[in-house]
């Protein structure tokens, strides 16, 4: 019987053993986009509060100024919620959505093919590119983030999948993919349209997917580019987030604005080793996203050296 039992044990040790040595190669077998995914759709609520109690935090009071509809703003490496507004809710994004179309773009698209500006993608006509222009596609991938052009997105989008409502399917598989369960996509820029709407919630997990991305991340970070026609002439443009130019460590990444969304911006910046996300919607004024943006996000680093001075100091 005791050989029995021994036997059994050891048995048994070796399935646990070889458990966890299979659970241990099943992690090291991910593929780097199953780790971005991770990374980008991972959101902890929890931790912050168990270490510090952000209404002490100075900059807090300010937050409940703010005009901003909604917003959600996180520490990227670890999803950690630091603060956030009505993050859950249904709003219209405005040109934000040009961060979905930017994506699709890079990953479908062939940056070296040239896109000519015609007349069916020619719609909203307050555009910078002009009917007749033609660019590569690499080109208009940044010309459109830098500077939010509407008609480059209809542009994009048709090459990019032959016609604009396969593009539309594309986007919404994608945010289907992300786990962006309060979204859906009409267009692809944002403009005026009842079933184009999204939440903040959902905008900071495509933030964090597509800052992942390189060459995403360097053309939202770009300030100012000349950016080339075919015809050798060039485009100036200058990045139309404020907080690329005036706010230290802002390394990206979209204004947005429509009447019936207001003025929207998602934005990411790092300091001191951590990076911060926000996604803020419907704020008042031109400027007063900006204002409410960096007053978020300076109110999230001194959150995140009180959290991180309190890991250090376990009480």
């Amino acid at each position: 019987m005791k050989k029995i039992a021994i036997y059994t044990f050891i048995t048994m040790l070796a399935l646990q053993l070889g458990s966890c040595r299979l659970g241990k190669e099943e992690a090291e077998q991910k593929t780097p986009e199953q780790i971005r995914l991770e990374q980008a759709t991972h959101i902890d609520s929890i931790s912050l509060c168990m270490r510090v109690n952000p209404d002490t935090i100075e900059g807090r009071s300010k937050l409940d100024s703010l005009t901003a509809d909604a917003w959600m703003l996180i520490d990227d490496s670890t999803g950690m919620v630091i603060s956030a507004k009505n993050a859950y809710s249904r709003r219209y994004m405005a040109s934000i959505t040009k961060m979905m179309t930017a994506m699709l773009a890079l990953e479908y698209g062939h940056l070296n093919d040239t896109i000519a500006i015609c007349d069916d993608v020619y719609i909203n006509k307050d555009s910078r590119v002009k009917l007749g222009q033609a660019y590569l596609a690499g080109d208009l991938i940044r010309e459109m983030m830098m500077i939010s052009d509407n008609d480059a997105a209809y542009a994009l989008a048709k090459h990019t999948a032959g016609d604009t409502l396969t593009f539309y399917s594309l986007m919404n598989a994608k945010a289907v993919y992300l786990g962006m369960d309060s979204t859906h996509f009409d267009n692809p820029n944002g403009m005026p349209n009842d079933s184009n709407y999204s939440s903040a919630r959902d905008l900071i997990v495509l933030a964090r997917y597509c800052m992942r991305d390189s060459a995403f991340a360097e053309i939202v970070g770009t300030a100012e580019a000349e950016i080339p026609l075919t015809d050798g002439r060039h485009l100036d443009c200058r990045n139309s987030n404020a907080l690329i130019h005036t706010y230290e460590g802002c390394i990206g990444i979209k204004t947005g604005f429509t009447r019936q969304a207001g003025y929207c911006l998602a934005s990411s910046a790092t300091r001191g080793g951590h990076t911060l996300t926000l996604v803020l919607l419907g704020s008042r004024t031109f400027k007063s996203r900006f204002i409410e943006s960096a007053a978020l996000l300076d109110y999230g680093f001194r959150v995140i050296e009180a959290y991180t001075r309190n890991a250090g100091n376990p009480s």
